[in-house]
């Protein structure tokens, strides 16, 4: 951590004024188009192609944002781990079978998680995974439901939560995919090292280490920054008014080399993944500089905001209603994305986290 700024920092975006209503990013998505298993090569996906000036579409393969991309460009990867964060265990107490999903550290041995069910979670109840391995008692309950919980397992092998995670956990794939893949590290980036996130950064699953090398070999910087996606990111928008939607705060990092590059670039910066984009846009300030920095953000970003930094954004297809399409909307437009989601429909494109991409510019 040496390279990063100590500290923690808060930051929340700003409220803009809106008539927007959750339901102005609802769609209809067959569910046969639920991508439940990711294409056979990574970067063989479909690619559309969406000018968010003209709102012009254009089919590709994944493989072609190479020549999309131009020397000068800085690409902006989310090189965070997906950890095996979903646990099953039993109630010490009474035997009951309960489901814990690892969110995000709080502190030593301090994990913030959400149980199933959540009644049988009150303070001082432990809970133990993996005949004994890993116990965790109960601290508190906190908002949205979720827990604290204090964390016991051996360490006297050197072992760390990680490593004990990599024994017994599960990856946590989302609740839609319901043929489970085989194949955990394909619910992982071929760049996956920071670890921490309860979810995968989807829009980096397309990249293979060819792809990335040839990128490189353009004159194009692949610039790594961190966030750790918990349940911020894809928590329900319950309000119908979309500003008085409130997200959870997430953990960020630049390193002050990744800076250094963002900020001595000659092109434009590209974020793979909402993620990398709420991280750029979180540290941006108006002349569209980044500093190093290791914190929290909650930023939200839907139609009205103006974005300070981003200027192309490489994503999956995001659910309806949800933070991400609202982002994506604020990008380029609503009616442009809604436009884009309804050929993506009528052209059969795979959706979600196993599915196809598109490249906003």
């Amino acid at each position: 951590m040496s390279d990063y700024l100590d500290g923690e920092r808060l930051i929340l975006n700003d409220k803009i004024d809106t008539d927007l209503k959750k339901s102005d990013f609802f769609y209809e998505l067959p569910t046969e188009l639920i991508a439940q298993v990711p294409s056979k090569e990574r970067d063989m996906s479909r690619l559309m192609a969406v000018d968010r000036k003209t709102g012009a579409l254009e089919d590709h393969i994944f493989h072609d944002v190479v020549d999309m991309l131009v020397p000068g460009d800085v690409l902006v990867i989310n090189d965070s781990k997906v950890i095996p964060a979903r646990l099953h265990g039993i109630k010490s107490e009474t035997g009951a079978v309960i489901e814990m999903l690892m969110l995000r550290q709080r502190g030593d041995d301090i994990w913030e998680v959400l149980i199933h069910p959540g009644r049988r979670a009150k303070f001082g109840a432990v809970i133990t995974f993996g005949d004994g391995i890993l116990s965790a008692e109960v601290l508190e309950t906190i908002e949205g439901g979720n827990r604290l919980v204090k964390l016991s397992y051996d360490k006297s092998g050197g072992e760390n939560i990680f490593s004990v995670l990599d024994r017994i956990g599960e990856m946590p794939l989302p609740p839609y995919i319901t043929s489970r893949e085989s194949d955990p590290s394909r619910y992982q980036t071929v760049y996956a090292e920071h670890e921490g996130s309860a979810a995968a950064p989807t829009a980096g699953l397309h990249f293979t280490e060819e792809l990335l090398r040839r990128i490189k070999d353009k004159g194009i910087d692949v610039v790594p920054v961190v966030l750790h996606v918990g349940l911020g990111t894809f928590r329900p928008v319950k309000e119908e008014s979309v500003s008085e939607h409130i997200m959870h705060t997430e953990h960020i990092e630049i390193s002050r080399k990744s800076a250094e590059k963002i900020n001595n670039r000659t092109g434009r910066v590209i974020a793979v993944g909402t993620t990398s984009c709420r991280v750029l846009e979180s540290v941006a300030d108006e002349n569209g500089k980044v500093s190093p920095i290791c914190a929290e953000t909650g930023i939200f970003i839907y139609p009205g905001y103006k974005f300070k930094i981003v200027e192309g954004l490489i994503t999956n297809f995001h659910l309806p209603e949800s933070t991400l399409l609202m982002l994506v909307s604020a990008f380029s437009s609503r009616e442009i994305m809604m436009k884009a989601y309804k050929e993506a429909i009528e052209k059969k494109y795979r959706f979600f986290s196993f599915g196809d991409a598109m490249f906003i510019v």
